[in-house]
């Protein structure tokens, strides 16, 4: 099976790559990296399948050359990484680890060998235990922090990457981890959402201004967003989705681009924000080169008797990936077309995540992967279509180059172009990744 969308269909200059982040596939145990969130609360039972953690993982530290081979093998212009705070600086403050900046050098080094833009995410959910300890996002200081952070890292390998966006999915850092208490730290408080949700663009603004302070361009913002339709037409149930879609889609890009929140999040989270929060706009809004878009599903939404925010997923008729959500690829479309009237005007957007979860298996050295093959095709039609609608779509990249953890699903969910036994650590491309290196050949 063959993508029937190629690099021919795009313009010069589209940058096609793929994507990882640094707990999922690095292995922290090793290196000298710091304990992190992620560690203490995949070790307290019932948080994590298995109570795994990333502490091998894929092995990619000491691996990485043969990943980066992959990559550059299936023809991808691009690998977007993220750099593990905890492995730079093993308190979250003080003195960097010098094996861990080491490991950075390297591997951006690395990329550029091997002609892969580094496009660099310096936060990708693994906080320093540490600074957890002080309250973490819920801590107004976090954002300086960030800020040294930013300082010390860039300071290395600033000067070689292509592109750099401080946090991966703020939507996640904060609602998913201090409301729903699916991700570390694992809340379930109002208070504590509310302000995760405004520090972590503090935090966000705070480090676009370091790095714009050390010379650096090409910065940006990356944002998840879920398509919410509401379960029916009944009024209650517009109503739930469009608070849905207020906190999940628009609080983030709002704060970015507009210095302002919408009034349907405002409705619950205002009374939880801290104190002086409108005045924090100015840092928030720090202006930056790109948007970045993470999309993969949507949900039907609706209305719940409970306390705000009153909603409620229900199941979709959509066919689903192994993470049970419903591939709706229309919904990208209308977060590019979205972003572009509402927010980002010319500034270029990049989908910067999309993939599927399969439940994938070697067999006879293959895997045969048909239905990521089908998701992605499906997908870039409606970044063809978004380009047609004048929408300044800059690049596309697959999530995930590699199986990795899961976060709290351990490492039963499969949503690499290359599959890794995490026994053997071998690593088998998939049929999506050769479907994906015939469609990027420029002589297609």
């Amino acid at each position: 099976m063959r993508l029937s969308h190629a690099r021919a269909n795009f313009p010069d200059g589209f940058v096609f790559g793929a994507a990882t982040s640094a707990y999922q596939i690095e292995g922290h145990a090793l290196g000298g990296a710091g304990v992190t969130h992620w560690d203490t609360f995949a070790a307290t039972p019932g948080n994590v399948v298995r109570a795994e953690t990333g502490a091998l993982a894929c092995d990619h530290y000491t691996r990485y050359a043969e990943d980066l081979d992959l990559a550059a093998a299936a023809g991808l212009d691009a690998y977007r990484f993220s750099t593990s705070w905890a492995r730079v600086l093993p308190e979250g403050r003080g003195t960097p680890n010098p094996e861990g900046l080491d490991f950075y050098d390297r591997l951006v080094d690395a990329m550029l060998a091997r002609g892969l833009k580094p496009c660099a995410t310096l936060y990708h959910w693994e906080l320093p235990a540490p600074l957890a300890d002080l309250g973490g996002w819920r801590n107004r200081d976090i954002a300086g922090w960030f800020g040294d952070f930013t300082e010390v890292i860039m300071r290395r390998i600033g000067d070689r990457v292509f592109s750099a966006a401080p946090i991966n999915e703020p939507w996640c850092v904060a609602w998913l981890s201090h409301f729903l208490g699916q991700h570390a730290p694992g809340l379930r408080d109002i208070r504590a959402a509310a302000r995760a949700m405004h520090h972590v663009l503090l935090a966000h603004g705070t480090a676009i201004a370091r790095m714009r302070g050390l010379g650096m361009g090409n910065l940006g913002a990356v944002v998840n967003h879920e398509y919410a339709a509401p379960a029916d037409g009944s009024p209650e149930a517009v109503a739930a989705a469009t608070r849905y879609d207020a906190i999940y889609n628009r609080f983030f890009l709002g704060g970015m681009f507009r210095g302002a929140y919408p009034a349907e999040a405002l409705e619950g989270l205002a009374p939880h924000l801290p104190a002086g929060w409108q005045d924090d706009f100015p840092t928030i809004t720090q202006p930056v080169d790109w948007l970045g878009i993470n999309y993969y599903t949507r949900k039907r939404i609706a209305a719940d008797p409970g306390p705000w925010p009153g909603t409620a997923e229900v199941p979709g008729p959509l066919p689903k990936t192994q993470m049970g959500w419903e591939i709706y690829p229309e919904g990208l479309r209308f977060f590019l077309d979205r972003a572009h009237r509402d927010y980002t005007g010319d500034l270029p957007i990049y989908v910067t995540e999309n993939g599927m979860a399969n439940a994938d298996s070697v067999q006879d050295g293959r895997v045969a992967d048909l239905a990521r093959i089908a998701y992605l095709d499906a997908h870039l039609a409606q970044v063809r279509q978004a380009r047609a609608d004048g929408v300044p779509v800059a690049g596309y990249f697959v999530w995930s180059l590699l199986d990795n953890y899961e976060w709290a699903l351990g490492y039963d969910k499969r949503f690499g172009l290359v599959h890794v036994d995490f026994d053997s650590l071998r690593r088998t491309p998939k049929d999506s990744y050769h479907a994906l290196k015939a469609a990027l050949r420029r002589d297609n």
